[in-house]
Parts: C-alpha cells; sequence; structure tokens
C-alpha cells in the first residue's frame, strides 16, 4: 500500500523534472514512510514516482518502485494489493517469467507483459490503483479497482497530464489549477457527489472499475475511459433459482472466508477493526479461526451512550480472544482534528465519524500496526442500510398490503430516529431525473437531495449565478450506467445506486483510504473482494432483506460466530453524535463555525453568501427545527466549515512549495532513494519495528 503519482507530456521530447516528481511523492509520504522511488524514461516525456508502505517484501531496494523492465518498454507504479499473488508469480515462474523481487506488485509488471492489459485485469485480485506507461503503444493507462478502494485522481494541463493518489500530489505540481468549480463546490455542500467527480475545476477522480487510456498523437491527447468490470446484479428472473436458501448460506460463508483468507497474508501484523455490528464481528471471528495468534482489534468508543457500540464489541473481542484496544472520543477532540482530517480527505464530510477514523488510524500506527481488515461493504452487498429497507418495502414487494407497508415504514423510522435526516430522508423526496434513470428515486440519496435546495442562498453570487438551472439529481443520474438498473429488481437497484456515489464517494474516501492512509494505514475491506460479491449478487433480494431482518443471508452464514445479542439485532447506523447532540460537542464545532465562517473569511474565500451562512444558523437553532432538520442543518454547517477549511489548504496555500519544503525536510533527494532513511519519526508516526 503506497502512494503514486506521476507526470505524461503532450510531446515525447519534453523533459520530465524529476525533482517535482520527487516533491509529488514527499506530499503523499504519510501513505508511504518506508522509502519513495522515481523513475522517467528518457527520450519519452514520462516519469512516476512512488512513496512506499512496506507490507509484502520488506527489502526497501529490492522492491522499490516505481518499475521499469528490463527493456525499457514499460514503466510501472502501483498503489495497494494485489492477493493470490503468490500462486501468480509461481504459475509465471514456471512459464519462465523471472522476477527480480517478492513484492506482489510485480506480477502487475509480468501479467502486462505476457497477457496486455486485457488478459491482465480478471487476474487482479484486491484492492489497487495503478499507472502503465508503454512504449511501444506511446500511451499511458490509469487503472482503479473494482469498488474504488484505492484512488487515482488526473488533470491536464497546458504540458500534458499529471495524476495521483491524492489531490495535493495533483496540487504539487505548478501547472494544475486550483481552484473550486461552481458545481464541485455546490455537491460539497450537499455531500453526494457526482460519480467520477471532484470538487476542483478540470480535477477528475477516475472511476472504481475503469482504464483511462491516454494515447498520444501528434501533440495532442487522445483519451478514452472504459469500465472494465461492474457489480452487475443479474436481471429478474435470470438468477440460478435451482439453489435453496442453505446453498446462498453456504456459499456466502465460504466466500467470506476465503476473503478474510486471503488479505491475511503480509509480512507484518494484520489487526482488525471492531465496532458492534456484524460486518466486523464476522471478519474478526473468521481471521481469529484462521490465524495461530491472538488478533488486535480496534474499537471506536463515543462518550454518548446512544451512539457507543462498544460492549457489544468488547464482548466479540472477549469471545475469540482478541487483544482489544478502546478509543472513546468526546466532541472537542472530534471538532479539534477537523482541519487535519480535511487535510487528508480532500472532501467535505457531514458527520465527524471521519475523525473518529482518521484519529483510530494514528493509534493504530502507535500501536505499530500497518494493516487491518474492516467491514466496509457488507451494507453495500447485502442490503444493510435502512435506506435500503425502505426501498425494499416500498418498490420491491408488489404484493404487502398498504396498511403492513404503512406499518414497516413506522417501524423503520423509529428505529433510526437517531439518524433520521442522514440516513433517512425525514419525508419522501422525488426527483425526476433519477426516477427515469432507477425507477424510483432511492431512498439513500434522499436526504441530500433534501439538502440541495438549501445550496444556492449559501453560494457567493458568483458561483450562485453559475450554477441557475443546475440539477443535481440529474448530473448524479447521469453517472450511472442505465445498462445496470435496467430490468433489475428494485432492492438491486437501491444497492446498485448507494455502490456508485455513497460507497465510492463517501465510505471509502474520508471513511477510508484518506483516513486510513493518513497515518500510513493500510485498510483491507475483506467484503469488497469480487469473488464475494458475485457470490452476493445471485441471492435474491428476498433473502438479503427477509421480512424485517436487513442481512438475513449474512446473518445465517455467520451466526456461529455472532453474539446472540448481535445475532438479533436490527442494523445500527454506526456514526459520530452530530453537534446538536451535546453542548460540548456544539461549542467545539462553533469554535470553527466563527474562525472559518466569520464574514471576513467567507469574503477572503469568495465561495460562499455572507448573509445566507448565519440565516441557515438560525434556521438550525429555532425552536420549530425538528431533530432530523437538524440533523440535517448539523451536516450542512460541517459542509459549511468543510469547504472554507478546503479554500485554506488546497487553494489558498502554496501547495508546490510545501510539497518542495517536504522533500526536503524528508531529506528525499533525487538519485538518492536508497540512502533516504525511513520517515516515520521526521513527521511523527511510529515505526512498525
Amino acid at each position: 500500500m503506497c502512494g503514486i503519482g506521476g507526470i505524461f507530456q503532450r510531446h515525447s521530447d519534453q523533459p520530465i523534472d524529476e525533482q517535482l516528481l520527487v516533491n509529488m511523492a514527499a506530499i503523499q509520504v504519510h501513505r508511504g514512510p518506508d522509502g519513495f522511488g522515481v523513475r522517467s524514461l528518457p527520450g519519452q516525456g514520462v516519469g512516476f514516482c512512488h512513496a512506499r508502505l512496506s507490507i509484502i517484501d520488506l527489502d526497501a531496494n529490492r522492491a522499490r518502485q516505481p518499475f521499469v523492465s528490463e527493456d525499457g518498454q514499460v514503466l510501472m507504479a502501483h498503489n495497494g494489493e494485489f492477493y493470490d499473488f503468490q500462486r501468480i508469480r509461481a504459475d509465471l515462474s514456471a512459464r519462465g517469467v523471472r522476477f527480480t523481487s517478492k513484492s506482489d506488485s510485480e506480477i502487475l509488471l509480468r501479467l502486462y507483459q505476457q497477457r496486455g492489459l486485457e488478459d491482465t485485469l480478471p487476474l487482479l485480485r484486491g484492492e489497487f490503483a495503478f499507472a502503465l506507461f508503454d512504449r511501444a503503444r506511446d500511451e499511458l493507462l490509469l487503472v482503479r479497482d473494482r469498488f474504488g478502494v484505492k484512488p487515482q485522481y488526473w488533470t491536464l494541463t497546458d504540458e500534458g497530464l499529471v495524476f495521483g493518489s491524492e489531490l495535493k500530489v495533483l496540487f504539487a505540481h505548478p501547472g494544475v489549477t486550483r481552484r473550486f468549480s461552481s458545481e464541485g463546490l455546490f455537491h460539497q455542500l450537499m455531500q453526494t457527489v457526482v460519480p467520477g467527480s471532484t470538487a476542483f475545476e478540470g480535477v477528475h477522480q477516475l472511476k472504481p472499475g475503469h482504464v483511462l487510456t491516454v494515447r498520444r498523437q501528434g501533440g495532442r491527447f487522445e483519451i478514452s475511459d472504459r469500465p472494465y468490470w461492474d457489480v452487475n446484479f443479474p436481471r429478474q428472473g435470470e438468477r440460478d433459482g435451482s439453489l435453496s436458501e442453505s446453498d446462498h448460506i453456504e456459499a456466502v460463508r465460504a466466500a467470506l472466508l476465503q476473503a478474510v483468507e486471503v488479505r491475511m497474508v503480509a509480512d507484518v501484523p494484520v489487526g482488525c477493526y471492531l465496532s458492534g455490528g456484524i460486518d466486523s464481528c464476522s471478519i474478526l471471528g473468521l481471521a481469529a479461526a484462521v490465524s495461530q495468534n491472538p488478533v488486535r482489534a480496534f474499537t471506536i468508543g463515543f462518550d454518548d451512550a446512544r451512539y457507543d457500540e462498544t460492549p457489544i464489541a468488547t464482548e466479540m473481542a472477549e469471545a475469540t480472544g482478541a487483544e482489544q484496544l478502546v478509543m472513546r472520543l468526546s466532541g472537542n477532540e472530534l471538532y479539534g482534528h477537523l482541519e487535519d482530517t480535511i487535510w487528508h480527505a480532500e472532501r467535505s464530510i457531514y458527520n465527524t465519524l471521519a475523525v473518529a477514523k482518521f484519529l483510530m488510524s494514528r493509534e493504530v500506527n502507535r500501536s505499530h500496526y500497518k494493516v487491518v481488515m474492516t467491514g466496509e461493504g457488507s451494507d453495500e452487498l447485502f442490503g444493510g442500510y435502512p435506506a435500503f429497507r425502505r426501498d425494499m418495502f416500498l418498490h420491491g414487494l408488489d404484493d404487502l398490503p398498504a396498511a403492513e407497508r404503512q406499518q414497516w415504514e413506522q417501524l423503520l423510522q423509529e428505529a433510526n430516529a437517531l439518524v433520521q435526516g442522514a440516513m433517512l430522508a425525514e419525508e419522501q423526496v422525488h426527483d425526476a431525473a433519477l426516477e427515469q434513470v432507477v425507477g424510483f428515486t432511492p431512498s439513500c440519496l434522499q436526504p441530500w437531495l433534501a439538502c440541495a435546495p438549501l445550496v444556492p442562498a449559501l453560494l457567493a453570487p458568483e458561483h450562485r449565478q453559475a450554477c441557475a438551472g443546475y440539477d443535481p439529481g440529474a448530473a448524479i443520474a447521469a453517472g450511472l450506467d442505465p445498462e445496470q438498473l435496467e430490468g433489475r429488481h428494485a432492492l438491486d437497484r437501491a444497492q446498485y445506486v448507494w455502490i456508485k456515489t455513497m460507497l465510492e464517494g463517501q465510505i471509502l474516501t474520508w471513511g477510508g483510504d484518506r483516513v486510513d492512509m493518513a497515518h500510513a494505514m493500510e485498510a483491507r475491506p475483506a467484503f469488497l473482494d469480487h469473488h464475494l460479491a458475485a457470490v452476493a449478487v445471485q441471492v435474491p433480494p428476498e433473502l438479503r432483506i427477509k421480512g424485517k431482518t436487513e442481512k438475513y443471508v449474512l446473518r445465517e452464514a455467520m451466526r456461529g460466530l455472532l453474539p446472540e445479542v448481535l445475532y438479533k439485532r436490527e442494523k445500527f447506523a454506526f456514526m459520530a453524535p452530530p453537534a446538536h447532540a451535546d453542548a460540548q460537542k456544539r461549542a467545539a464545532m462553533q469554535t470553527l463555525a466563527d474562525r472559518y465562517l466569520n464574514p471576513e473569511a467567507i469574503a477572503a474565500a469568495g465561495l460562499l453568501d455572507p448573509a445566507g451562512v448565519p440565516a441557515l444558523f438560525e434556521r438550525h437553532d429555532h425552536p420549530d427545527t425538528s431533530a432530523a432538520q437538524r440533523v440535517q442543518l448539523d451536516a450542512v454547517i460541517n459542509h459549511l466549515i468543510c469547504v472554507q477549511i478546503m479554500h485554506r489548504l488546497f487553494v489558498a496555500a502554496d501547495l508546490p512549495a510545501q510539497a518542495k519544503a517536504m522533500a526536503d525536510r524528508l531529506g528525499w533527494r533525487l538519485h538518492q532513494e536508497e540512502q533516504a532513511e525511513p520517515a516515520y519519526a521526521r513527521i511523527g508516526m511510529s515505526s512498525a519495528d
């Protein structure tokens, strides 16, 4: 797991500034403190950089990236993990292919040389983002893993293309424009972003399961962006009807066990994140069964008992013999580290759970761990969120009597009262563009679509005018593949939309890689194994949500591992207490608001309306505002603070100068990669040694 970056010039005779590549590696040192590498191909106008986190093959020089093929035809940089790499390496070795390292990354170079990209991609299992330059074809290939666990950004400059694992890697290049787009700002304030977009003008995020091909033709680029994989829920009537309930339970159990087993492979210890949910408890239970030694479990606790899941997590840790570390957080700690979290997340967040996970990755690092398995993806594959239950009984159960449908809705709202306004909209929202593509407005998007009417009044006049007539729902709908929605069950469609929007744009970003890698910690979400996904999509909707029980088939598959109270418990949305939940947290939030949302700060950034912002606070504090509306307005206030922080960090600041200063501070110098010492101490981290 690492960080990558690179430059691809429009003309092959344009030189590459290799010191700039060093700077691009240095600004993401948190992703790879174990060392760095820079390679360019003479006369080819292309160069890559790499910041390494050593997990497989700890020999720093032998596994140093970027890799160049022996004939100088292929340049490669890889971020992430390839599982099953030992078998692939052994198979290729038996065919006469020679390896120079024990790194999992090298299988990509050798497979590409032997098979080309099309035949290589189906063999890659894991979480990854990589870049390949093929000299013979004079083209750059950027690839992102199937679910988007690993990030990959790119943008065009006057001279060429710049890419990297984080936005700040691109912004370290002096030719990259750092400016909010009006539409990007709109989506940062309403939470849900358009797939493939960012907050910044001209800066793109490669979509999950996509390949970007950039070919040079006479000083210009031919750019194509195409999918190589999708979730692909079967059309109605195409599932294998011969499989029984027990068949599906056995298949899920076997696939999840294999996904966990391959993710236990590392040359460093592997721990687990542990909440009180079925997902992480299942992962820990299987990991403990696979491992010969006790597994370290890391748990986030909150000082508000309504949101705290540590009792169940501790029961699970004791049952498996895990060594549990519990980190308890208060409101002051959560808002006190928001700015640091945004530096890494590079987008707005609606809930300080992102900060909690940022602080937890710091605890993991201080415990001298580099790798943890996590439970992300379970709800997406097995129908765990309350929004899915709502869509199931509203749109997926045609024979459900109206009275019973109303009763289910009432029970769902009561059970999720704490997260109403964030996980569920207070009132149904209908979006014409989404209903045309999906068939209904997915419940997962409704809380944020309900925020959209608030946004124009919050925008500075310039941005408000630019967004006149803008339809965020239509923009999101345009980013979905209609062929993957047509003919599918309502639950399949609801899950597909979540996977393409909330999972990639939120859970795997500010709730995943970005806050995990902030402290050089690799997260391995076993549920997002594409072999397990292939099993999960074959499970009929009525076995994912059976009656009023969500994730039914997973519960049954893991029943022998789970505490009884958890097996019987309804899904509880894991989130940090919102600001209005207690006076201490509201005061901590207000301190940030006073700094970033005062008239002078608003005028300096030029993003927000100086009258619209205080009007929103007044609405938040009005006694007639409902609890659900207050949760929603808490989220919007967080977004307001966040975009102001983003402006300070990424627009007003001199990122190229910061990147150069970081390289100097680290002692990372061109052609001195082998002499560079691990950077942990210089950036305030703990080494795993």
